[in-house]
């Protein structure tokens, strides 16, 4: 049963570093891989010295550890919450209703986005008309300071329900004569979600929080891409995956987009690393 996963992991995720070659030559579509000219780190330097290459690196850690502060506790505090709704009916509505946006494309999701933040009819600039909390609508999606808050609150919105599926599952494989011991000795709900339903979750949250820390540099690519359409709000949403994109495949410098993309995996491999060594620590990690 693990042979035809193992088969598409060989050849989609092992057979494709093949193409690493191109951050260090000179690629041409026409000599391939075994003829294109070697330049050894000429791209990397390129990146490095690149007047936006600051720019980009803010722009990605700053998105990413929003995401891990804010996004990350989201699912998990959602599946405490849920944990502890005794009515079986409404807490299966309000788990339908937050992990359906998961299965949404963020083409769907940016329009509705785009929709609700628009200066003409827009949703929230018609209600903050009708409290009279502004005077004229604010085009939220031309202004850079806003564009943070509106990437990452539209993430933990898609995908807060789905992410929730994994904890309330964990927090069902603790063994409920525990929480009934504890009510004996008088613990309150409070007490119980921190002493056992924490700790019970404690290595899932683990694992999760590592893969996360080395995950780190994706800061997102189709939500950034399709929120930030306007070209004013290029210098905060930015990030090495776009960056690629943009200066690489579409003007064709493919060994130089391999070689931004080869320096983000090594990166991210170092900070996988770190952030096991760390779990290991804890008593618990990946390997």
């Amino acid at each position: 049963m693990v042979i035809p996963a193992m088969i598409l992991i060989l050849i989609f995720s092992y057979l494709p570093m093949y193409g690493v070659l191109m951050a260090f030559q000179d690629y041409d579509i026409f000599q391939g891989f075994l003829h294109s000219p070697w330049v050894g780190f000429k791209h990397f330097r390129m990146f490095f010295e690149a007047p936006e290459f600051w720019n980009v690196m803010r722009n990605t850690f700053v998105i990413s550890a929003l995401r891990l502060l804010i996004g990350f506790p989201a699912p998990i505090l959602l599946a405490l919450i849920l944990n502890e709704v005794m009515h079986l009916r409404f807490k299966r509505i309000i788990q339908t209703v937050s992990y359906l946006p998961h299965f949404l494309s963020w083409v769907i999701v940016s329009g509705f986005v785009a929709s609700m933040l628009a200066t003409d009819n827009g949703s929230l600039n018609m209600l903050l008309q009708k409290l009279q909390l502004v005077s004229e609508p604010i085009n939220f999606l031309s202004i850079p300071g806003y564009f943070w808050a509106i990437l990452i609150g539209t993430g933990i919105w898609k995908e807060i329900g789905f992410s929730a599926i994994v904890y309330l599952a964990a927090i069902a494989g603790i063994n409920p004569e525990i929480y009934e011991a504890a009510s004996i000795d008088g613990a309150s709900r409070f007490k119980k979600m921190w002493y056992i339903t924490m700790p019970g979750i404690s290595g899932v949250i683990t694992i999760f929080m590592i893969l996360a820390v080395g995950d780190i540099l994706s800061a997102g690519f189709e939500d950034i891409l399709l929120l930030a359409k306007n070209p004013v709000l290029q210098d905060v949403s930015d990030v090495i995956d776009t960056y690629v994109y943009r200066v690489g495949i579409r003007n064709s410098l493919f060994s130089y987009a391999a070689a931004v993309g080869l320096f983000k995996s090594a990166i991210s491999v170092i900070l996988l690393t770190a952030a096991n060594m760390m779990a290991r620590k804890l008593g618990r990690s990946l390997w």
